[in-house]
């Protein structure tokens, strides 16, 4: 019998004042079985750092040919397309061919900088690719936060990223490796 997901609620409120943006989402995230929570919350800060109305969650690991996260244009066309984790190469060559802008959101720590140090030479001639790795600590924080049902803000300003619930403040340290994400 296949495992099904596990499905997670939130309400974000994002207040982005590097962009200018400020709204509240109500989320429904469904967390493959070979997805950890960690990479989970991993997405849910890709979607709060990316956020317009137009962002959507995609069928994520159970597709192949679908990104963590996407933006589409009213023609279909894709505006953005976000990978979470160390995809590689050859799917994000594929990625830049497919949408004008890919972002990668990097974490794992050592795994991470070993992944990059294979792959970030062949990546440097993609142009529309940025690159971010979020620091060890910032993901594992970042799990900390997991409810069932969750209420989190989060807050940007001057390239600082803070994701709270109510209770905890994690402050989320992000490093440009390609591009400014």
């Amino acid at each position: 019998m296949a495992l099904s997901a596990t499905i997670f609620k939130a309400d974000l409120d994002i207040a982005d004042m590097d962009r200018h943006y400020y709204a509240s989402h109500a989320l429904t995230l469904a967390c493959h079985p070979s997805e950890t929570e960690e990479r989970m919350m991993v997405r849910l800060l890709a979607f709060a750092l990316n956020a317009d109305e137009e962002l959507t969650f995609t069928r994520g690991l159970s597709a192949e040919d679908e990104p963590d996260l996407w933006r589409k244009d009213l023609t279909g066309d894709i505006e953005l397309w976000i990978e979470v984790g160390q995809p590689d190469e050859r799917r994000l060559r594929k990625a830049c061919g497919r949408a004008r802008r890919v972002i990668v959101y990097a974490f794992g720590g050592r795994t991470a900088d070993i992944w990059w140090q294979k792959t970030g030479k062949d990546l440097a001639r993609l142009d529309n690719l940025s690159v971010l790795s979020l620091a060890a600590e910032s993901s594992v924080a970042l799990e900390g936060l997991v409810q069932r049902t969750m209420r989190l803000s989060c807050t940007i300003q001057d390239g600082d990223v803070w994701l709270s619930d109510g209770e905890s403040n994690v402050q989320v340290v992000l490093e440009a490796l390609k591009g400014g994400g």
